[in-house]
C-alpha cells in the first residue's frame, strides 16, 4: 500500500538532512566570519557565533535546525539575511519552468519517435535513431548550451543569450528566454526517453493481447497508441519522475551559463559565498521534492496499470 511507503520516504528525507547538515558543518572556516564582515574584533566574532548557535554541540545544532525546518523555517542567509524559504520560492518558478519545458519537449519528440522505431524495429529509421540517441546521451549539456548560444543568439540573433523575463511581465519574451536553456536539457531527455520507451514497446508488441488486436484487424496506429503505449509507459513514468526531482538541482550548470535566477544558480552562488545556511536549506528542499515526486510516481503506477494496485505492490 502507498501508506506504507510514507515512513520510508520520511526516513530518506531525515537521512539526507542529517548528511547535508553534518557535511556542511564540517567544512573548514567559520560561518560567523560571513556575518561580521571584514576586520572583525574577537567580541564581534564571539557574538556572531552565539547568535548562530555555533558554540552548541553538533547534534544539538542539528536537532534545532531540523525542528525549525519541520515548521517551514529553514533559517536566514548569512549573506543577505533573507529567509531561505523565501529565496527558494522566489527562484523556484524559473527552475520549474525550464525543467518542465525540457521534459515536455522530450516527451513530444520521444513518444512518436520511440513508437515509430519500435514498430519498424530493425529498419533503417530504427538503426539511425538508435545511433543518434546514443550520441546525444554522451553530449554534455554545457557543451550543447554553448553551441545553442552560438547558433541562435550570436549567429542568427533569434534568442537572447542570457537573462530572464518573467512570465507575468511578457509571456512571449519569457518563452524566448526559456527556449535555449530548456532545449539544452531536453536533448538528453529525448535520447533517454526514446531508448527506454522503444525497448519497452518492442517487448509489449510481442504480447498476446497485441497479437489478438492485430488479428481483429485494428488499425496500426490504434494498436500502437491505445493498446501498446500505456503498458509500456511504466518505466518512462519512473524516469520522468526522477528527472523532475533531478532537474531541480541538476540544472545548476545550465542556469549558470544562461544567467538564470533559478534555484540551481542560487545553490552555486551560495556555495561560492560559503552561505552554509542557504546551502543546507536548498539541499533539504530538493531532497524533499525528490521524495514527494517519487511518491507521486508510485501513485501513477496504479493509474497506468490497475494490476499493480490489485496485486498489492504499492
Amino acid at each position: 500500500m502507498l501508506v506504507k511507503r510514507i515512513p520510508q520516504l520520511l526516513a530518506t528525507v531525515l537521512a539526507v538532512s542529517f548528511l547535508t547538515f553534518m557535511l556542511t558543518s564540517l567544512l573548514p572556516g567559520d560561518p560567523a566570519l560571513q556575518v561580521v564582515g571584514e576586520n572583525p574584533t574577537a567580541e564581534q566574532i564571539a557574538a556572531a557565533r552565539a547568535e548562530l548557535g555555533l558554540d552548541d554541540p553538533l547534534p544539538t545544532r542539528y536537532l534545532d535546525w531540523l525542528g525549525d525546518a519541520a515548521t517551514g523555517d529553514l533559517g536566514r542567509s548569512l549573506r543577505t539575511h533573507q529567509e531561505v524559504l523565501d529565496a527558494i520560492t522566489e527562484r523556484l518558478p524559473v527552475t520549474l519552468e525550464v525543467g518542465l519545458l525540457a521534459i515536455v519537449m522530450g516527451l513530444i519528440v520521444a513518444i512518436p519517435l520511440a513508437t515509430y522505431t519500435a514498430h519498424r524495429s530493425g529498419g533503417v529509421a530504427d538503426k539511425s535513431a538508435t545511433t543518434i540517441t546514443f550520441g546525444l546521451l554522451s553530449l554534455p549539456s554545457f557543451m550543447l548550451s554553448l553551441l545553442l548560444i552560438y547558433v541562435f543568439a550570436v549567429h542568427l540573433g533569434w534568442l537572447p543569450a542570457t537573462g530572464w523575463n518573467r512570465l507575468t511581465d511578457d509571456p512571449f519574451e519569457n518563452l524566448r528566454s526559456a527556449a535555449m536553456p530548456s532545449m539544452s536539457l531536453a536533448v538528453a531527455e529525448i535520447a533517454a526517453y526514446t531508448r527506454i520507451l522503444r525497448t519497452e514497446l518492442i517487448a509489449t508488441l510481442q504480447q498476446d493481447f497485441v497479437l489478438f488486436a492485430k488479428s481483429k484487424g485494428l488499425a496500426t496506429w490504434r494498436i500502437l497508441f491505445r493498446h501498446a503505449l500505456r503498458p509500456s509507459s511504466l518505466t518512462l513514468v519512473t524516469i520522468v519522475g526522477l528527472n523532475v526531482g533531478a532537474l531541480l538541482g541538476g540544472a545548476l550548470i545550465v542556469e549558470s551559463i544562461f544567467a538564470l535566477p533559478g534555484v540551481g544558480r542560487l545553490l552555486v552562488d551560495s556555495i561560492y559565498q560559503r552561505d552554509l545556511v542557504m546551502v543546507q536549506g536548498i539541499v533539504l528542499f530538493i531532497a524533499t521534492s525528490y521524495v514527494v515526486v517519487n511518491f507521486l510516481v508510485d501513485v501513477m503506477y496504479a493509474v497506468l496499470d490497475p494490476r499493480i494496485r490489485t496485486s498489492g505492490r504499492i
